[in-house]
């Protein structure tokens, strides 16, 4: 049997973690860039399918590494962060177990929400050098723009479009528990279970 998250309520360490797409590019590349800031909160219950992801991303921290790029898709054009500085995926269910399981949710983009899968691996946990408890997750979807309403795009000559539909997403994320929590988690890790029983 696989290791399985250690239940407790956990926040994100945003400066650990990355959200990340990939967008194909004229039909022939692709362009990957990435949010700077999100943050958000992830539940785990004993019972897994009963856990629960709540998550804000800030639209406007978007970074491709080009600045024209950047402010392109920060206008109307696309999701206009100006007006709409906000995404948020809030979960609706939770499927399998172990290392390996399916967070079921609602994803909002420019005010459109759609259901979306993100297919979860649990990495472990660890504590680090200064104490701090930390799970660590890897997760992934597949997205059309369509579907959120981000219709712009401009013909290409040869034929097809220059910005593609289908936006994968990759989320590498690490959480630590949250202040008042801090106690109750650590004395749910598998060490401090094994501590206490050792001392019964």
């Amino acid at each position: 049997m696989g290791q399985t998250p250690t239940p407790g309520t956990y926040v994100i360490d945003g400066s650990h973690s990355e959200a990340s797409f990939t967008v194909r590019h004229a039909g022939i590349s692709k362009v990957r860039g990435k949010f700077d800031r999100f943050g958000g909160t992830i539940t785990i219950a004993e019972d897994l399918s009963a856990s629960a992801v709540d998550v804000t991303i800030e639209s406007g921290s978007v970074n491709t590494g080009d600045a024209n790029r950047d402010g392109h898709l920060r206008s109307a054009d696309f999701w206009d962060a100006e007006n709409k500085p906000t995404w948020t995926f809030r979960s609706t269910g939770v499927e399998g177990g172990g290392e390996e399981f399916t967070v079921h949710g609602d994803l909002t983009v420019n005010d459109v929400t759609r259901p979306v899968d993100l297919e979860v691996e649990y990495n472990g946990s660890t504590t680090d050098p200064f104490g701090v408890f930390r799970l660590g997750f890897s997760a992934k979807t597949e997205i059309s723009r369509k579907d959120f309403g981000l219709t712009w795009n401009a013909a290409l000559e040869a034929g097809g479009v220059l910005v593609g539909d289908k936006i994968k997403i990759s989320l590498e994320v690490e959480v630590v528990p949250q202040p008042e929590e801090t106690d109750a988690a650590e004395a749910a890790t598998p060490e401090a279970q094994q501590a206490a029983a050792e001392q019964a």
